[in-house]
């Protein structure tokens, strides 16, 4: 390890469920020191729990700053916030205090990223039940990233390998998603792609647009939303100077992007861009929150309070997000206005 290695925040996520697992896995083993240096946000009470359950070993080094990890084999530096511990917590079920320690841990590490202490956050899972029973005013954290960072647009990528994924509208009902597909909303989600593209460095970048109906609508054989919305959207984007191409049938289009005939692609509902990409590669798939004025990658799955507590959960999801993590550190954007929330918001 190199003092020139990224560092990463790390959010322990829900003390109730997988996250203190995955955590403690993934900060001992040993190829996660050869690209990042790692700092956990959480609680070493629920950390030292989950060692038990996975049945391995580690130390533990409590740090108020930064400056004080000491990034050491078989170490884990965190910064112990002292909110869940387990004669206060029941592993494996929703609560009140999951979802307070979670939205504390997410506050402690973007003060951590505001300061420019770390390069960038990596999240383990929360609950949205756990967050409302808490009553901490957002469902989940790419709301509270934007909102806490005064984020002006802020957008979900999915990255699985080379393959990069963006959403259109992500958690409506279907018919609601279908409504949701009108020129305008196509051609701001294209503008919003291709400034997260570059804000990830990607010059020039070939975006491609999912088609909504089956062979792209058969020019409205089976549906108008090509014809009428997508198509003009993607020519007023050309016009514009975009490298957009499409609508593609999205029965192919994610395996030729994944193959290299585009640089990502915009994907016009939730189920049609996971579906592709947790095929491709379920353990593997990383949520990167873009636009925020630091960078925010995630494992793509949930609490899974039924394993909890068993060690069974795989830390390969948690990683990979610190493999994004460190390799697009310190490409946050330009800070907007302060949020009209503060950070103490998230402390329930």
């Amino acid at each position: 390890m190199t003092d020139t290695m990224p560092l990463l925040a790390v959010t322990m996520g829900d003390p109730a469920g997988i996250g203190p697992e995955i955590t403690v896995k993934a900060m001992l083993a040993p190829e996660v020191r050869t690209f990042c240096r790692p700092v956990v946000v959480g609680d070493v009470a629920m950390l030292e729990q989950a060692l038990g359950f996975c049945g391995i070993t580690g130390r533990f080094n409590r740090i108020d700053s930064v400056a004080a990890a000491r990034h050491a084999p078989g170490e884990i530096d965190v910064f112990d916030l002292g909110i869940a511990r387990p004669d206060r917590l029941v592993v494996g079920a929703v609560q009140a205090l999951g979802g307070q320690a979670a939205a504390a841990y997410i506050r402690k590490s973007i003060e951590l990223a505001n300061a420019g202490a770390v390069g960038a956050v990596v999240t383990a899972p929360i609950n949205k039940e756990a967050l409302k029973a808490a009553r901490i005013p957002y469902i989940g954290h790419t709301e509270m990233f934007a909102d806490l960072t005064g984020a002006r647009e802020e957008m979900t990528m999915f990255a699985i390998g080379a393959l990069k994924i963006f959403f259109l509208s992500r958690h409506v009902s279907l018919i609601e998603a279908c409504r949701l597909v009108t020129r305008d909303r196509v051609l701001a989600g294209i503008e919003k792609a291709m400034r997260a593209l570059d804000q990830l460095g990607i010059a020039n970048a070939h975006l491609v647009v999912a088609a909504l109906n089956p062979h792209g609508g058969e020019d409205g054989l089976f549906g108008r939303e090509e014809v009428d919305e997508i198509v003009p959207a993607i020519a007023e984007a050309r016009r514009r100077g975009y490298h957009v191409s499409g609508p593609a049938p999205a029965d192919s289009v994610f395996h030729f992007a994944q193959h290299g005939r585009y640089d990502a692609v915009l994907s016009l509902y939730h189920d049609q861009g996971h579906i592709a990409s947790k095929m491709i590669d379920f353990d593997r798939t990383v949520s990167v929150t873009l636009g925020l004025p630091i960078m925010r990658t995630s494992v793509d799955h949930g609490t899974a309070f039924d394993i909890a507590g068993t060690g069974k959960a795989s830390a390969v999801s948690m990683i990979e997000a610190l493999r994004v993590g460190a390799c697009y550190a310190g490409r946050g954007v330009p800070r907007g206005e302060t949020s009209p929330r503060t950070l103490a918001a998230l402390a329930g």
